[in-house]
């Protein structure tokens, strides 16, 4: 029998969420999605941690949906995105949490677990290395390669323009091209990320996380310190290998870096991981929780 989804809002960090509900147990698991995703990129996870006992929440992040849009690019900046998961875990008012995270929501998910604000007792990441070896690889061949679109997005309005014009279709393109498993992204799950894309200044918001970074690039004495302080939260890495943005070379080392870490690779994956091999995805996930 499915466990159904439900579409809450919850008030969190001075802002307002819109967040995808599924189960309700007394712990708490905070599922971070990517750009240009949505909460709806956890549909195959949320019945899953519903079944084992978790109250699941996957929120549309701030600027996405129907979640509060703030309008400048400082809104943005990985201090409030973090300050947001730490609003929504005090709202959630669990004993305890499992994070998740998956690219954008996955480098949310890291600098979370790395401050820590909140306690996590189980930590999830999909498709986003470790900040220290984010930081060392992006600026090397051939990582800056595949990167380019960082740079890109950092000019005013022609990114959304691009991104949104003939009725978002690049947005479309972007997951179609780029999966693995095509038949995971019909048209009609292509519309639900086109349809988010559009609404007004929903493209700037998803753009300004990327600005906003530029804007307060991690300092190397900032990585020195994460690389003398290994990570203590137990912590489960999946890497569909065949992403277009991010190389598997950047996994490498993150033991040195988590104390206590299980990796797992999916040759047959792309970046969109969870939604690209959800099957494969959840048992590994299922595994390691139980």
């Amino acid at each position: 029998m499915s466990i159904l989804i439900q579409t809450r809002f919850v008030q969190a960090n001075g802002l307002t969420f819109e967040v995808d509900q599924c189960g309700d147990g007394d712990k708490l698991a905070l599922c971070l999605h990517g750009f240009p995703e949505c909460s709806f990129s956890w549909r195959y996870q949320l019945p899953l941690l519903a079944r084992l006992g978790y109250t699941a929440w996957a929120p549309n992040l701030r600027g996405y949906g129907e979640t509060t849009r703030p309008c400048y690019v400082g809104d943005y900046a990985l201090s409030h995105l973090i300050a947001d998961v730490a609003g929504l875990i005090d709202a959630a008012g669990k004993r305890s949490t499992l994070l998740i995270g998956h690219d954008w929501g996955g480098a949310i998910a890291w600098s979370f677990v790395l401050a820590p604000l909140r306690p996590i007792e189980r930590f999830i990441v999909m498709n986003m290395p470790h900040p220290a070896r984010f930081v060392a690889g992006l600026f090397r061949l051939p990582q800056i390669l595949r990167s380019w679109y960082v740079f890109f997005f950092q000019m005013p309005l022609f990114p959304e323009w691009i991104l949104t014009v003939y009725g978002a279709k690049a947005i479309g393109d972007g997951f179609l091209n780029t999966a693995v498993d095509k038949s995971r992204f019909p048209e009609k799950v292509l519309d639900v990320y086109r349809r988010q894309a559009l609404q007004p200044g929903a493209m700037t918001a998803m753009l300004n996380y990327y600005r906003a970074l530029f804007r307060t690039w991690p300092r190397v004495k900032q990585m020195q310190r994460l690389e003398a302080n290994p990570l203590e939260t137990p912590t489960l890495m999946i890497w569909g290998e065949r992403d277009s943005a991010l190389g598997k070379e950047l996994t490498l080392g993150t033991d040195k870096l988590v104390r206590d870490l299980t990796l797992h690779y999916l040759p047959n994956a792309s970046d969109w991981v969870q939604q690209d091999a959800p099957d494969t995805v959840n048992t590994m996930i299922e595994e390691w929780l139980t």
